[in-house]
Protein backbone atom coordinates (compact mmCIF):
# COMPACT_ATOMS: atom_id res chain seq x y z
CA UNK A 1 0.00 0.00 0.00
CA UNK A 2 1.99 3.04 -1.14
CA UNK A 3 1.98 6.22 0.87
CA UNK A 4 0.58 9.06 -1.21
CA UNK A 5 0.28 11.57 1.62
CA UNK A 6 2.17 14.80 1.09
CA UNK A 7 1.51 16.31 4.49
CA UNK A 8 1.80 14.75 7.96
CA UNK A 9 -1.40 13.23 9.28
CA UNK A 10 -2.97 14.97 12.28
CA UNK A 11 -2.97 13.23 15.64
CA UNK A 12 -6.78 13.00 15.69
CA UNK A 13 -6.95 11.63 12.15
CA UNK A 14 -4.32 9.00 12.81
CA UNK A 15 -5.94 8.02 16.08
CA UNK A 16 -9.18 7.35 14.16
CA UNK A 17 -7.25 5.32 11.59
CA UNK A 18 -5.79 3.02 14.23
CA UNK A 19 -9.16 2.72 15.97
CA UNK A 20 -10.67 1.45 12.71
CA UNK A 21 -7.77 -0.96 12.18
CA UNK A 22 -8.36 -2.84 15.45
CA UNK A 23 -11.78 -4.43 15.12
CA UNK A 24 -14.16 -5.54 17.86
CA UNK A 25 -12.92 -8.60 19.68
CA UNK A 26 -15.07 -11.75 19.68
CA UNK A 27 -17.38 -12.70 22.53
CA UNK A 28 -16.52 -15.65 24.74
CA UNK A 29 -17.82 -17.07 28.01
CA UNK A 30 -15.25 -17.08 30.78
CA UNK A 31 -15.33 -18.11 34.45
CA UNK A 32 -16.34 -15.18 36.62
CA UNK A 33 -12.97 -15.18 38.37
CA UNK A 34 -11.19 -14.66 35.03
CA UNK A 35 -13.16 -11.60 33.95
CA UNK A 36 -11.48 -8.78 35.88
CA UNK A 37 -11.20 -5.69 33.67
CA UNK A 38 -13.19 -7.22 30.82
CA UNK A 39 -16.45 -5.87 29.43
CA UNK A 40 -19.84 -7.54 29.49
CA UNK A 41 -20.95 -8.31 25.95
CA UNK A 42 -24.60 -8.96 26.85
CA UNK A 43 -27.09 -7.85 29.48
CA UNK A 44 -27.17 -10.07 32.57
CA UNK A 45 -30.45 -11.04 34.23
CA UNK A 46 -30.70 -12.40 37.75
CA UNK A 47 -31.30 -16.17 37.85
CA UNK A 48 -32.28 -15.89 41.52
CA UNK A 49 -33.44 -13.24 43.95
CA UNK A 50 -31.09 -11.60 46.43
CA UNK A 51 -31.51 -12.39 49.20
CA UNK A 52 -32.79 -15.74 47.93
CA UNK A 53 -34.77 -16.27 51.17
CA UNK A 54 -35.84 -14.23 54.19
CA UNK A 55 -32.85 -14.20 56.54
CA UNK A 56 -31.62 -12.60 59.71
CA UNK A 57 -29.52 -9.44 59.71
CA UNK A 58 -28.34 -10.08 63.26
CA UNK A 59 -27.36 -12.79 65.70
CA UNK A 60 -30.32 -13.08 68.05
CA UNK A 61 -33.75 -14.67 68.34
CA UNK A 62 -36.51 -15.08 65.75
CA UNK A 63 -39.85 -14.27 67.37
CA UNK A 64 -43.33 -12.94 66.68
CA UNK A 65 -43.36 -9.22 67.46
CA UNK A 66 -46.68 -9.60 69.32
CA UNK A 67 -44.97 -11.95 71.77
CA UNK A 68 -42.50 -9.31 73.01
CA UNK A 69 -44.89 -6.38 73.41
CA UNK A 70 -44.30 -4.68 76.76
CA UNK A 71 -40.89 -6.22 77.38
CA UNK A 72 -38.61 -4.07 79.58
CA UNK A 73 -35.59 -4.26 81.83
CA UNK A 74 -37.82 -4.49 84.87
CA UNK A 75 -40.36 -6.83 83.28
CA UNK A 76 -38.63 -8.95 80.60
CA UNK A 77 -40.55 -11.35 78.39
CA UNK A 78 -39.36 -14.92 78.77
CA UNK A 79 -39.80 -17.37 75.90
CA UNK A 80 -38.74 -20.98 75.48
CA UNK A 81 -36.04 -21.52 72.82
CA UNK A 82 -37.26 -24.41 70.70
CA UNK A 83 -34.70 -24.41 67.86
CA UNK A 84 -31.20 -23.29 66.88
CA UNK A 85 -30.84 -21.94 63.34
CA UNK A 86 -27.22 -21.51 62.27
CA UNK A 87 -26.35 -20.07 58.86
CA UNK A 88 -26.63 -22.82 56.26
CA UNK A 89 -29.39 -24.80 57.93
CA UNK A 90 -31.88 -25.94 55.30
CA UNK A 91 -34.55 -27.82 57.33
CA UNK A 92 -36.02 -24.88 59.19
CA UNK A 93 -38.86 -25.68 61.59
CA UNK A 94 -41.78 -23.21 61.74
CA UNK A 95 -41.94 -20.97 64.80
CA UNK A 96 -44.84 -21.67 67.15
CA UNK A 97 -46.57 -18.77 68.92
CA UNK A 98 -45.03 -17.92 72.29
CA UNK A 99 -41.62 -19.42 71.44
CA UNK A 100 -38.30 -18.23 70.07
CA UNK A 101 -35.66 -19.70 67.78
CA UNK A 102 -32.06 -18.77 68.37
CA UNK A 103 -30.77 -17.55 64.99
CA UNK A 104 -27.46 -16.48 63.48
CA UNK A 105 -26.74 -13.73 60.95
CA UNK A 106 -27.63 -14.90 57.43
CA UNK A 107 -29.66 -17.87 58.61
CA UNK A 108 -33.16 -18.43 57.17
CA UNK A 109 -35.98 -16.91 59.19
CA UNK A 110 -38.47 -19.62 60.17
CA UNK A 111 -42.06 -19.43 58.93
CA UNK A 112 -44.18 -17.74 61.58
CA UNK A 113 -41.47 -15.32 62.73
CA UNK A 114 -41.74 -11.67 61.75
CA UNK A 115 -38.93 -10.12 63.81
CA UNK A 116 -35.41 -10.79 65.06
CA UNK A 117 -34.39 -9.59 68.51
CA UNK A 118 -30.66 -8.94 68.51
CA UNK A 119 -28.78 -10.91 71.15
CA UNK A 120 -27.59 -7.75 72.94
CA UNK A 121 -31.21 -7.06 74.00
CA UNK A 122 -31.50 -10.46 75.71
CA UNK A 123 -29.82 -12.57 78.35
CA UNK A 124 -28.44 -14.88 75.59
CA UNK A 125 -30.35 -17.84 76.95
CA UNK A 126 -30.11 -21.24 75.31
CA UNK A 127 -33.14 -23.11 76.64
CA UNK A 128 -35.09 -20.01 77.63
CA UNK A 129 -34.43 -16.42 76.65
CA UNK A 130 -35.31 -13.25 78.51
CA UNK A 131 -36.00 -10.28 76.23
CA UNK A 132 -35.63 -6.80 77.74
CA UNK A 133 -37.20 -4.55 75.11
CA UNK A 134 -40.07 -4.67 72.61
CA UNK A 135 -39.05 -4.96 68.94
CA UNK A 136 -41.10 -3.66 66.04
CA UNK A 137 -42.49 -5.87 63.30
CA UNK A 138 -39.87 -6.64 60.62
CA UNK A 139 -36.84 -5.60 62.66
CA UNK A 140 -33.54 -7.11 61.45
CA UNK A 141 -35.18 -9.09 58.66
CA UNK A 142 -33.70 -9.22 55.15
CA UNK A 143 -36.59 -9.95 52.83
CA UNK A 144 -36.42 -12.16 49.73
CA UNK A 145 -35.61 -10.03 46.67
CA UNK A 146 -34.99 -6.91 48.74
CA UNK A 147 -31.74 -6.32 46.81
CA UNK A 148 -32.45 -8.04 43.47
CA UNK A 149 -35.63 -9.45 41.96
CA UNK A 150 -35.33 -12.74 40.11
CA UNK A 151 -35.41 -12.14 36.34
CA UNK A 152 -34.47 -8.47 36.56
CA UNK A 153 -31.65 -6.98 34.46
CA UNK A 154 -28.79 -6.37 36.88
CA UNK A 155 -25.90 -5.29 34.62
CA UNK A 156 -25.98 -4.14 31.02
CA UNK A 157 -23.71 -4.83 28.07
CA UNK A 158 -20.72 -2.50 28.14
CA UNK A 159 -20.23 -2.72 31.91
CA UNK A 160 -16.56 -2.95 32.91
CA UNK A 161 -16.17 -5.85 35.32
CA UNK A 162 -14.37 -4.68 38.43
CA UNK A 163 -14.18 -6.49 41.80
CA UNK A 164 -17.59 -5.23 42.98
CA UNK A 165 -19.34 -6.44 39.83
CA UNK A 166 -17.62 -9.82 39.88
CA UNK A 167 -18.47 -10.43 43.52
CA UNK A 168 -22.09 -9.44 42.86
CA UNK A 169 -22.43 -11.78 39.87
CA UNK A 170 -20.85 -14.62 41.81
CA UNK A 171 -23.45 -14.03 44.55
CA UNK A 172 -26.11 -14.60 41.90
CA UNK A 173 -24.59 -18.00 41.21
CA UNK A 174 -23.35 -17.21 37.71
CA UNK A 175 -20.34 -19.41 36.90
CA UNK A 176 -19.53 -17.86 33.49
CA UNK A 177 -20.00 -14.47 31.84
CA UNK A 178 -20.24 -13.32 28.20
CA UNK A 179 -17.36 -10.91 27.67
CA UNK A 180 -15.23 -9.42 24.92
CA UNK A 181 -12.09 -11.48 24.69
CA UNK A 182 -8.77 -10.09 25.88
CA UNK A 183 -6.71 -8.75 22.98
CA UNK A 184 -3.73 -10.93 22.10
CA UNK A 185 -0.93 -8.63 21.07
CA UNK A 186 2.32 -9.67 19.41
CA UNK A 187 5.20 -7.28 20.16
CA UNK A 188 8.43 -7.14 18.17
CA UNK A 189 11.27 -4.67 18.67
CA UNK A 190 13.88 -4.30 15.97
CA UNK A 191 17.45 -3.05 15.88
CA UNK A 192 20.88 -4.64 15.62
CA UNK A 193 22.05 -2.40 18.44
CA UNK A 194 19.59 -3.85 20.96
CA UNK A 195 20.68 -6.15 23.78
CA UNK A 196 18.47 -7.97 26.25
CA UNK A 197 18.78 -6.58 29.80
CA UNK A 198 21.21 -8.59 31.92
CA UNK A 199 23.75 -9.15 29.18
CA UNK A 200 26.93 -7.09 28.85
CA UNK A 201 26.90 -4.15 26.43
CA UNK A 202 29.46 -3.81 23.68
CA UNK A 203 30.37 -0.35 22.34
CA UNK A 204 27.47 1.03 20.30
CA UNK A 205 24.84 -1.20 21.91
CA UNK A 206 21.89 -0.29 24.14
CA UNK A 207 19.49 -2.29 26.25
CA UNK A 208 16.14 -3.12 24.66
CA UNK A 209 13.30 -1.59 26.67
CA UNK A 210 10.46 -0.94 24.21
CA UNK A 211 9.01 -4.43 24.41
CA UNK A 212 8.99 -4.30 28.21
CA UNK A 213 7.10 -0.99 28.24
CA UNK A 214 4.63 -1.93 25.49
CA UNK A 215 3.92 -5.37 26.94
CA UNK A 216 3.27 -3.88 30.37
CA UNK A 217 0.96 -1.27 28.84
CA UNK A 218 -0.99 -3.99 27.02
CA UNK A 219 -1.35 -6.07 30.16
CA UNK A 220 -2.31 -3.04 32.25
CA UNK A 221 -5.52 -2.65 30.23
CA UNK A 222 -6.32 -6.37 30.37
CA UNK A 223 -4.63 -7.61 27.21
CA UNK A 224 -2.30 -10.55 26.70
CA UNK A 225 1.18 -9.64 25.44
CA UNK A 226 3.47 -12.01 23.57
CA UNK A 227 6.96 -10.57 23.19
CA UNK A 228 9.35 -11.63 20.46
CA UNK A 229 12.84 -10.59 21.44
CA UNK A 230 14.47 -7.98 19.24
CA UNK A 231 15.50 -8.94 15.73
CA UNK A 232 18.49 -7.42 13.91
CA UNK A 233 18.14 -5.09 10.93
CA UNK A 234 17.64 -7.97 8.54
CA UNK A 235 14.47 -8.45 6.49
CA UNK A 236 14.73 -12.23 6.28
CA UNK A 237 15.26 -12.48 10.03
CA UNK A 238 12.14 -10.40 10.61
CA UNK A 239 10.02 -12.58 8.30
CA UNK A 240 11.34 -15.74 9.93
CA UNK A 241 10.66 -14.43 13.44
CA UNK A 242 7.08 -13.37 12.66
CA UNK A 243 5.90 -16.28 10.54
CA UNK A 244 5.03 -18.81 13.30
CA UNK A 245 2.89 -16.28 15.18
CA UNK A 246 0.84 -14.48 12.54
CA UNK A 247 -2.38 -16.44 13.06
CA UNK A 248 -2.45 -16.47 16.87
CA UNK A 249 -2.87 -12.78 17.60
CA UNK A 250 -5.20 -9.83 17.12
CA UNK A 251 -2.54 -7.17 16.56
CA UNK A 252 1.16 -6.90 15.78
CA UNK A 253 3.06 -3.95 17.25
CA UNK A 254 6.60 -3.34 16.06
CA UNK A 255 9.03 -0.72 17.32
CA UNK A 256 11.88 0.74 15.30
CA UNK A 257 12.79 0.56 11.63
CA UNK A 258 10.16 3.00 10.32
CA UNK A 259 12.10 6.22 9.62
CA UNK A 260 13.49 7.57 6.35
CA UNK A 261 17.10 6.44 6.72
CA UNK A 262 18.94 3.27 5.83
CA UNK A 263 18.54 -0.03 7.71
CA UNK A 264 14.84 0.60 8.37
CA UNK A 265 14.02 -3.10 8.57
CA UNK A 266 10.29 -2.87 9.31
CA UNK A 267 9.76 -0.45 6.47
CA UNK A 268 11.88 -2.53 4.10
CA UNK A 269 10.01 -5.72 5.01
CA UNK A 270 6.41 -4.51 5.18
CA UNK A 271 6.16 -1.64 2.68
CA UNK A 272 4.20 -2.97 -0.28
CA UNK A 273 2.97 -5.90 1.82
CA UNK A 274 -0.15 -4.16 3.13
CA UNK A 275 1.46 -1.68 5.51
CA UNK A 276 1.55 2.08 4.89
CA UNK A 277 4.27 4.30 6.32
CA UNK A 278 3.66 7.96 6.95
CA UNK A 279 4.39 10.95 9.14
CA UNK A 280 2.10 12.15 11.90
CA UNK A 281 2.20 15.76 13.05
CA UNK A 282 3.30 14.88 16.57
CA UNK A 283 6.43 15.34 18.65
CA UNK A 284 7.90 12.97 19.60
CA UNK A 285 6.87 10.04 17.42
CA UNK A 286 6.40 11.39 13.89
CA UNK A 287 7.28 8.26 11.83
CA UNK A 288 4.43 5.74 12.00
CA UNK A 289 2.96 2.84 10.06
CA UNK A 290 -0.25 0.85 9.95
CA UNK A 291 -2.01 -1.78 7.89
CA UNK A 292 -2.22 -5.54 7.64
CA UNK A 293 0.41 -8.18 7.05
CA UNK A 294 -0.71 -11.69 6.10
CA UNK A 295 -4.15 -10.89 7.54
CA UNK A 296 -2.84 -9.59 10.88
CA UNK A 297 -3.45 -5.91 11.74
CA UNK A 298 -0.14 -4.10 12.23
CA UNK A 299 0.89 -0.87 13.94
CA UNK A 300 4.53 0.08 13.52
CA UNK A 301 5.89 2.48 16.12
CA UNK A 302 9.13 4.49 16.12
CA UNK A 303 12.17 3.04 17.84
CA UNK A 304 13.13 5.80 20.25
CA UNK A 305 11.77 4.62 23.61
CA UNK A 306 9.76 7.73 24.50
CA UNK A 307 8.38 7.94 20.95
CA UNK A 308 7.27 4.31 21.11
CA UNK A 309 5.70 4.73 24.54
CA UNK A 310 3.91 7.93 23.58
CA UNK A 311 2.67 6.44 20.30
CA UNK A 312 1.17 3.48 22.13
CA UNK A 313 -0.49 5.83 24.59
CA UNK A 314 -1.99 8.10 21.93
CA UNK A 315 -2.94 5.66 19.21
CA UNK A 316 -2.88 2.00 20.24
CA UNK A 317 -4.17 2.03 23.81
CA UNK A 318 -7.53 3.67 22.95
CA UNK A 319 -7.95 1.37 19.94
CA UNK A 320 -7.46 -1.75 22.05
CA UNK A 321 -9.81 -0.50 24.75
CA UNK A 322 -12.49 0.24 22.15
CA UNK A 323 -12.07 -3.25 20.65
CA UNK A 324 -12.60 -4.69 24.14
CA UNK A 325 -15.89 -2.80 24.37
CA UNK A 326 -14.65 -0.35 26.97
CA UNK A 327 -16.58 2.94 27.14
CA UNK A 328 -13.68 4.74 28.86
CA UNK A 329 -11.03 4.75 26.15
CA UNK A 330 -9.67 8.21 26.99
CA UNK A 331 -7.53 9.20 29.93
CA UNK A 332 -8.71 11.87 32.32
CA UNK A 333 -7.91 15.39 31.10
CA UNK A 334 -7.43 18.45 33.28
CA UNK A 335 -6.42 22.08 32.78
CA UNK A 336 -3.49 23.55 34.70
CA UNK A 337 -0.97 26.40 34.67
CA UNK A 338 2.50 25.76 33.28
CA UNK A 339 5.13 26.22 35.97
CA UNK A 340 7.75 27.08 33.33
CA UNK A 341 7.80 28.41 29.79
CA UNK A 342 7.89 25.86 26.95
CA UNK A 343 8.39 25.99 23.20
CA UNK A 344 6.91 23.70 20.56
CA UNK A 345 7.46 23.31 16.80
CA UNK A 346 4.85 24.90 14.54
CA UNK A 347 2.45 22.46 12.92
CA UNK A 348 3.04 19.62 15.39
CA UNK A 349 1.12 18.64 18.47
CA UNK A 350 3.77 18.29 21.15
CA UNK A 351 3.51 16.11 24.23
CA UNK A 352 5.84 17.10 27.05
CA UNK A 353 6.21 14.92 30.08
CA UNK A 354 5.01 16.52 33.28
CA UNK A 355 3.94 16.21 36.88
CA UNK A 356 0.66 17.44 38.32
CA UNK A 357 -0.20 17.03 41.97
CA UNK A 358 -3.83 16.54 42.89
CA UNK A 359 -5.31 19.79 44.15
CA UNK A 360 -2.55 21.88 42.58
CA UNK A 361 -3.10 24.40 39.77
CA UNK A 362 0.37 23.83 38.35
CA UNK A 363 1.78 21.46 35.76
CA UNK A 364 5.52 21.01 36.09
CA UNK A 365 7.40 20.03 32.90
CA UNK A 366 9.76 17.10 33.57
CA UNK A 367 12.78 16.99 31.28
CA UNK A 368 12.78 18.32 27.75
CA UNK A 369 10.96 17.29 24.58
CA UNK A 370 13.59 14.75 23.47
CA UNK A 371 12.50 11.21 22.60
CA UNK A 372 15.43 9.66 24.49
CA UNK A 373 14.64 11.11 27.94
CA UNK A 374 13.39 7.97 29.63
CA UNK A 375 13.90 9.05 33.23
CA UNK A 376 11.70 12.10 32.67
CA UNK A 377 8.93 9.82 31.44
CA UNK A 378 9.37 7.53 34.45
CA UNK A 379 9.10 10.50 36.82
CA UNK A 380 5.98 11.92 35.16
CA UNK A 381 2.33 11.33 35.87
CA UNK A 382 0.89 13.29 32.96
CA UNK A 383 1.46 14.49 29.42
CA UNK A 384 1.35 18.21 28.69
CA UNK A 385 -0.38 18.67 25.34
CA UNK A 386 0.65 21.68 23.27
CA UNK A 387 -1.54 22.21 20.17
CA UNK A 388 -0.18 22.46 16.61
CA UNK A 389 -0.80 26.20 16.37
CA UNK A 390 1.02 27.05 19.63
CA UNK A 391 4.79 27.56 19.49
CA UNK A 392 5.30 29.15 22.91
CA UNK A 393 3.67 28.55 26.27
CA UNK A 394 4.52 31.25 28.82
CA UNK A 395 5.09 30.54 32.46
CA UNK A 396 1.64 30.53 34.04
CA UNK A 397 -0.06 29.83 30.71
CA UNK A 398 -2.99 27.41 30.50
CA UNK A 399 -2.14 23.88 29.39
CA UNK A 400 -4.15 20.71 28.90
CA UNK A 401 -2.95 17.58 30.66
CA UNK A 402 -3.52 13.92 29.94
CA UNK A 403 -3.29 12.14 33.29
CA UNK A 404 -1.34 8.89 33.05
CA UNK A 405 -1.99 7.93 36.66
CA UNK A 406 -5.53 7.91 38.10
Amino acid sequence: MPNTATRPRSVDSYRATIAALVTDLPIERLPVADCLGLVLAEDVTAPIALPPFDNSAMDGYAVRSVDVIGASEDNPVELPVSEDIPAGRTNVVPLLPGTAHRIMTGAPVPPGADTVVQVELTDSGVEKVRIFTPVALGTHLRRTGEDVREGSTVLTAGTVLRPAQLGFLAALGLPHLPVRRRPRVLILSTGTELVEPGRPLAPGQIYESNSVHIAAAVEEIGGVAHVLRSVPDDVDALYKTLEPHLHDHDLLITTGGVSAGAYEVVKDALAGEGVEFLKVAVQPGGPQGFGSYMGLPVVTLPGNPVSAALSFELFVRPALLRAMGRPDVDRKRVTAKASAAMTSPAGKKQYRRGYHEAGSVQAVPVGGPGSHLLMAFAQSNCLIEIPEDVTEVPEGGDVRLIMLVP
